[in-house]
């Protein structure tokens, strides 16, 4: 028996290990959704709010439901509103930063299919720490009619 309590310890002690250290790295991601799609409609953004404990930076994202997943801006310049891809975005340690129409989210294009109100999209974020150690969360964003508010990104 002996052998046994020390193979139990051994695993009582890798899953405190484990669970305690990705939730330090961890991003929280609150009220992710889609905006739904009609026919034939090809791109979409997605939106959601990130927190961080630490100074962290959202680098890259990958859903199934499209081929190409980039962090995109929408700004005003020169009186025109204008969207563009990022490398990355940050997230300043403690604080709430939203992707939501109109501002920074996450540009889901080439969709492999039309996205109706009430479905699940998985994405994958990747984050970088300072030091550029990188972590991923999977998220399931709920899919929004597309009338819902905000401006979509268009391309």
């Amino acid at each position: 028996m002996p052998k046994f309590d020390r193979i139990i310890r051994l695993l009582g002690f890798a899953a405190a290990v484990g669970f305690a250290l990705p939730a330090a790295a961890q991003v929280g991601v609150a009220n992710p959704w889609v905006r739904g799609t009609v026919a034939g409609q090809k791109a979409t953004g997605a939106f959601m709010q990130l927190k961080s404990a630490t100074d962290t930076a959202l680098v890259s994202a990958a859903s199934p439901v499209a081929k190409i997943v980039e962090i995109h801006e929408m700004k005003m310049d020169a009186g025109v509103m204008k969207m563009r891809a990022v490398d990355g975005l940050s997230l300043p340690a403690g604080q709430t930063v939203e992707l939501k129409p109109g501002g920074y989210h996450v540009m889901l294009m080439d969709l492999t299919q039309e996205l109706r109100d009430g479905q699940s999209v998985p994405l994958t974020l990747t984050f970088a720490d300072k030091a550029g150690k990188k972590s991923t969360v999977e998220v399931k964003a709920t899919v929004k009619a597309p009338t819902a508010a905000g401006s979509p990104p268009k391309h």
